[in-house]
């Protein structure tokens, strides 16, 4: 669980950042998953878009998301989330103690 600055830095860290995936009609599976999980592996922090023709919640997906790959769902602005996992191997991000 992550404190309040802890989501702040997390935060400013995404703004830059580009979506990584993009959830569409075909919504989220379990190839979809993998993927988020090898992803977030590697990068630690990413940006997941839902599409306009998404049936999708994009809150509710992006909690079972969250739930799925073990992660911290940090914010959803509109159509976009904010997913971060510490990486076991490829550690980017120190995220500050408090």
């Amino acid at each position: 669980m992550l404190s309040n600055n802890q989501r702040k830095y997390l935060k400013k860290l995404a703004h830059p950042l580009r979506p990584v995936f993009q959830v569409g009609k075909t919504g989220v599976h379990d190839q979809f998953i993998n993927e988020i999980d090898h992803v977030l592996e590697k990068r630690e922090l990413i940006k997941v878009q839902f599409l306009q023709n998404t049936f999708e919640d994009p809150f509710d997906a992006s909690t079972e998301i969250s739930e799925r790959t073990g992660s911290e769902l940090i914010q959803v602005i509109g159509h976009t989330a904010v997913l971060y996992r510490r990486s076991k191997e490829h550690m980017r991000i120190e995220v500050p103690k408090k």
